[in-house]
C-alpha cells in the first residue's frame, strides 16, 4: 500500500528546511510548561489583559503547569542555557481553550524563530530580510511582504507580517524585537544585547498555500481530504 506525508507533515518538513537553510538551529521546548515560562517571563503578568486571549488549560494537581499556549515559552529558557550568538527555532502544538471554527482550533501546530546577539549585530531589518526570504522559500518568488506596528508583550517594536498571495493581502504571522524585560528575564543586559522573534501557525501557513478553507479539515481524518495531498 503506497501512502503519502499528511499536508501538515509537508509543511513542517518545508518549515524546518527552510529555516536551518538560514542558519537556526531547531530546539524543541516541552508542550507542558510553566506559566511562569510561558506568561511571566514573557512579560505577560498575572493582571495583564493578553492572558485572555490566550484563555488555556489546566493540568490538575500540576504546581502551576499547563499546556502551552504558545512556542515562545521556550525563550527565555533557551537564553538563559545556551551562549550568544542565538539562531533557534522551535515547532510543536500549542493549546488554547478555543471555540472551533473554520480558523481557530483548540490544539495546532507553532514555530517559533529567534536570534539574540549584541546590539549592532540584531536589527529590524535582518528580521525583516528574515521574515521575507522564509515567505518566498514557503509561497514562492512573486510574494509580496509588509510590515504593520503590531502588540505582543514580549516584543517592542512589534509587527503583524501580511503576505500578498493569491491576488489579495492575508495577515501571516506576528514578530518584533525582543522586549528589554525579556532579555532581562534571560540574564541578558538590554543595553548591550539584542534579540528578534517571530511566530507563525504552521496549520495557517498549509491552509494558506493549499487554498483549504477550514482549519479542522487537517485533525479529522477523512482520507477525501488527506488524499489530495
Amino acid at each position: 500500500m503506497k501512502g503519502h506525508l499528511h499536508p501538515l507533515t509537508q509543511t513542517i518538513d518545508d518549515v524546518v528546511r527552510i529555516l536551518t537553510g538560514l542558519g537556526f538551529s531547531l530546539d524543541f521546548g516541552p508542550e507542558v510548561e510553566t506559566e511562569e515560562n510561558n506568561f511571566d517571563l514573557l512579560n505577560i503578568p498575572k493582571d495583564h489583559p493578553a492572558r485572555d486571549m490566550q484563555d488555556t488549560f489546566a493540568i490538575e494537581g500540576g504546581s502551576g503547569k499547563l499546556p502551552r499556549t504558545q512556542t515562545s515559552a521556550h525563550q527565555v529558557p533557551y537564553m538563559r542555557d545556551n551562549e550568544l550568538p542565538i539562531r533557534m527555532f522551535s515547532f510543536g502544538k500549542v493549546f488554547r481553550n478555543e471555540a472551533t471554527d473554520a480558523t481557530h482550533e483548540s490544539a495546532f501546530y507553532q514555530v517559533e524563530g529567534l536570534a539574540v546577539d549584541s546590539i549592532g549585530n540584531i536589527t529590524l531589518g535582518q528580521l525583516k530580510w528574515t521574515l521575507e526570504t522564509f515567505l518566498k522559500e514557503m509561497f514562492g518568488k512573486d510574494v509580496k511582504m509588509r510590515l504593520r506596528p503590531g502588540y505582543f508583550p514580549f516584543v517592542e517594536p512589534g509587527v503583524e507580517v501580511d503576505m500578498y498571495f493569491n491576488g489579495k493581502w492575508t495577515e501571516m504571522l506576528g514578530a518584533g524585537m525582543v522586549h528589554p524585560k525579556v532579555l532581562e528575564n534571560a540574564g541578558l543586559d538590554p543595553k548591550k544585547h539584542a534579540g528578534y522573534a517571530f511566530g507563525v501557525g504552521i496549520d495557517r501557513l498549509m491552509l494558506a498555500r493549499n487554498g483549504v478553507s477550514d482549519i479542522r479539515y487537517s485533525y479529522q481524518g477523512d482520507l477525501r481530504f488527506v488524499n489530495q495531498f
